[in-house]
């Protein structure tokens, strides 16, 4: 263990966090955030190659088809007029994923079931002024299991509104992806630490195969 990592250790465990599980619970909900071509394809600015990321988010998802589990597709719509609204002022490239274009649409590798939803978002979180939530409700979950990118920004902002909302907010680690491996350590950890659990994918696997 490097010194970083017992540093790290120290402190959260000083501060009482990463212990605790929230667990699975009876109800779960898929919400694949964002799995847009302009994020999954690396010849964008705004893309890595995310293609191991849709092989396990589509396993999930598959699962949850078998089994009748609800699943969400999110992607982002621009504001009207193309109006650049709050964290979108930070990103030049943000009108690619406009889902008019061909790099705002949700990847073709994707295995989106006739039963799916699709949310269209504006900004960061899936549940910020969406329908998400009310559905969720609706349909009496109490767990939702997220996926897709980026796992330092729209995951992120999606786990800690699953979390104020009340739900156990899983994260299967395989299924989220980054543009840099940096970038989804550290907020892996911080999800795991301060938001839900982040477990593998054949957990959630296991899982949704005992519903």
């Amino acid at each position: 263990m490097s010194s970083n990592d017992q540093d790290d250790k120290l402190v959260t465990n000083r501060v009482g966090m990463s212990a605790r599980q929230v667990g699975f619970g009876n109800v779960p909900a898929i919400i694949v955030v964002d799995l847009q071509t302009g994020l999954t394809h690396p010849e964008y600015s705004l893309g890595a190659d995310l293609t191991s990321v849709i092989e396990d988010t589509n396993r999930v998802t598959a699962a949850a088809n078998e089994t009748d589990v609800p699943v969400f597709y999110t992607r982002h719509v621009p504001y009207p007029g193309g109006r650049r609204v709050g964290i979108w002022q930070k990103i030049e490239d943000i009108d690619i994923l406009d889902p008019s274009r061909e790099s705002g649409q949700l990847d073709d590798r994707l295995d989106i079931h006739e039963s799916s939803t699709v949310i269209d978002k504006r900004q960061a979180s899936a549940f910020h002024e969406t329908s998400l939530n009310s559905t969720l409700t609706g349909l009496g979950v109490d767990t939702v299991i997220i996926t897709g990118c980026s796992t330092s920004g729209c995951i992120r902002a999606t786990t800690l509104g699953a979390c104020s909302h009340g739900y156990r907010t899983i994260v299967p680690s395989s299924c989220v992806g980054d543009r840099s491996e940096e970038q989804q350590d550290a907020n892996l950890q911080d999800i795991q630490i301060r938001i839900g659990d982040v477990v593998s994918t054949e957990d959630v696997l296991k899982y949704l195969q005992s519903m």
